[in-house]
């Protein structure tokens, strides 16, 4: 007799002695566990789940799958890129029963430890593996920052307090520059065409972030037009 179950958002079809590598459940070699998220079992059809219905297993190891390699390039980024390497955690179980009726009653106790994917139950919860999950949780948020941190770029240099001469260039005749963003850049500091001109690619980050329009300086291509400008201004 065959079984669908469900277990960490993915469907197995499994028989009795069939080895799965399924999501992290909170469990150590040797323990006893049981799917209770039976979709099918025999001709028997759930909706969604079958009632009663159970498959039982045994944990044989915690493992790591196989290293994922995720690459990102940005283009137009001055070549920024970023290579990842990540292995999932996964456990190792044997397929031991599968229970059409009387799941309920196995005698298994439905425990949720560190790691645990709804719809199992497992003879022992285990939470002990819960303290490093939430002890990582700072660490996440403070990787964040420091993401937040090095996409603002640097302020520019050459950012005025008031145009010089008490007359601003017409910054409208840069393509992608209407009167709305104008006034945005003179709030910013930035009143003439030499000073878009001058921009590094960190200066052009921080612009990006202060104008709301992520890629627009480079995809218009400001600088090249700001210097074009700036030798008739």
């Amino acid at each position: 007799m065959f079984a669908v179950m469900k277990t960490g958002g993915k469907q197995y079809k499994v028989q009795s002695g069939d080895v799965l590598r399924v999501e992290k459940l909170a469990a150590d070699a040797g323990e006893k566990i049981q799917f209770n998220e039976i979709l099918m079992v025999g001709s028997t059809v759930g909706a969604p789940f079958v009632a009663g219905a159970g498959v039982q297993a045994e944990v044989i190891d915690q493992i790591k799958g196989e290293k994922l390699i995720h690459y990102v390039k940005r283009r137009r980024k001055h070549s920024s890129q970023r290579k990842k390497g990540h292995r999932q955690q996964l456990t190792l179980v044997r397929v031991t029963d599968i229970l059409e009726k009387g799941a309920d009653k196995s005698g298994i106790k439905a425990a949720i430890g560190a790691g645990s994917v709804s719809g199992a139950a497992i003879v022992a919860a285990a939470p002990k593996k819960a303290a490093p999950k939430k002890a990582a949780a700072p660490k996440k948020a403070e990787a964040k920052a420091e993401v937040a941190v090095e996409s603002a770029g640097s302020r520019p240099a050459n950012l005025l307090s008031e145009a010089r001469g008490g007359k601003a260039d017409d910054l409208k005749k840069i393509s992608g520059v209407g009167p709305k963003l104008e006034g945005v850049l003179h709030e910013n500091g930035v009143f003439h065409f030499d000073q878009v001109a001058a921009w590094n690619a960190e200066e052009i980050a921080y612009m990006d972030d202060k104008l709301s329009f992520k890629g627009r300086i480079e995809r218009d291509n400001w600088i090249e037009q700001a210097a074009e400008l700036a030798k008739d201004a």
